[in-house]
C-alpha cells in the first residue's frame, strides 16, 4: 500500500485560496494553494481559537484566520509575533499536478483535537 493518499489536482484549489480534506477521525484538514501553485496543508483549525483557516484569505505564504485575523504561516502552522501558537501542520507531496497527503499523518496528526462549539455547550436553550 502506498504513503501517500492522492487528493486532487492543484487546479482543484482555488488560488490564493483553499479546500478542505475530510478525515475518518478527528478535524478537516485544509490545503491552500499560493499564488506561485505551492501548495500546504494544515490542520483547519487556529490555533488561537479554533477558527477554521480554510475560510481564511491566503497571502504569500500565510492565512489570516477569518475569525481574528492571526497570520498563520502556510509551512510551519505557526502563528506571527506577538501572536504564539501553531496548528498542525501535514506534509504534501506533488507528483506533476497532483496532491498528495502521507496517509500516516491523516490517520494520526492531531485526531484529539476538536472543532469549538458556539453558544452554551451542552444546554438545552430554552424556547419561550
Amino acid at each position: 500500500m502506498s504513503e501517500w493518499k492522492k487528493i486532487c489536482l492543484v487546479s482543484d484549489i482555488p488560488m490564493l485560496g483553499s479546500r478542505r480534506v475530510e478525515r475518518a477521525h478527528g478535524m478537516d484538514v485544509a490545503l491552500f494553494r499560493t499564488d506561485g501553485d505551492a501548495v500546504f496543508a494544515l490542520l483547519d483549525r487556529c490555533p488561537h481559537k479554533g477558527g477554521p483557516l480554510s475560510q481564511g484569505i491566503v497571502f504569500g505564504n500565510s492565512v489570516a484566520c477569518p475569525m481574528h485575523n492571526w497570520t498563520i504561516g502556510l509551512a510551519g502552522g505557526c502563528a506571527s509575533a506577538p501572536d504564539v501558537g501553531c496548528t498542525p501542520a501535514f506534509k504534501v507531496r506533488m507528483e506533476g499536478d497532483a496532491v498528495h497527503l502521507n496517509l500516516q499523518e491523516l490517520a494520526t496528526l492531531a485526531i484529539d483535537l476538536t472543532r469549538p462549539v458556539a453558544g452554551p455547550a451542552g444546554k438545552q436553550a430554552a424556547c419561550a
